[in-house]
């Protein structure tokens, strides 16, 4: 496993943590063939993002943003594979596609960003071959605003930026794959 000194929230504010789960991946274990990425070529990928259930978010929580970013992608900063945020405070679970291009699944009001690989929607997992494995960042953001502003043409680094002072507790579920 790639090392703990790329983890995204070493410099971060703690916040509170709550619960995700989820019925398409599992905590510390490998992805499957809908999570990965057939768009850069990994054979059966299917860039379908999963259905994601939270509990126990914060008192206070007025919306959420949901974020999947691989810290160990041989970048110098990382891969942004999906952000979405403006999440009404209500909704408290996505379907599995609720990633796709064109946003039908996912709540009114819901913000969709483009993501590293110049998209608005999930893109699977694609680490390069032989890199090991990398670890894959499924989190649920629980916020204290009721609009965290228009990130339309935002990027998912900036809408952390966004959230830093705003975020009142994360929800993480890590997957692994290699290649």
């Amino acid at each position: 496993m790639k090392s703990e000194l790329n983890n995204p929230f070493a410099r971060l504010p703690k916040a509170a943590s709550f619960h995700v789960k989820s019925s398409d991946i599992s905590d510390n274990l490998v992805l499957s063939a809908p999570q990965l990425s057939g768009k850069f070529g990994v054979e059966g990928g299917q860039d379908i993002s999963p259905q994601l259930k939270w509990s126990g978010a914060p008192k206070g929580t007025k919306r959420y943003a949901v974020t999947v970013y691989d810290p160990d992608a041989p970048t110098g900063s990382g891969f942004w594979h999906w952000s979405v945020c403006n999440i009404p405070a209500d909704v408290t679970q996505l379907p599995s596609g609720a990633g796709s291009e064109d946003g039908s699944c996912l709540p009114n009001g819901a913000i969709q960003l483009n993501n590293d690989a110049s998209f608005a929607g999930y893109i699977g997992a694609a680490p390069p071959v032989g890199d090991g494995p990398h670890r894959y960042y499924f989190i649920v953001h629980a916020l204290d605003v009721e609009d965290i502003g228009d990130q339309t043409n935002s990027t998912p680094a900036f809408l952390g930026f966004q959230m830093l002072t705003h975020t009142l507790g994360r929800a993480v579920l890590i997957a692994t794959f290699e290649r």
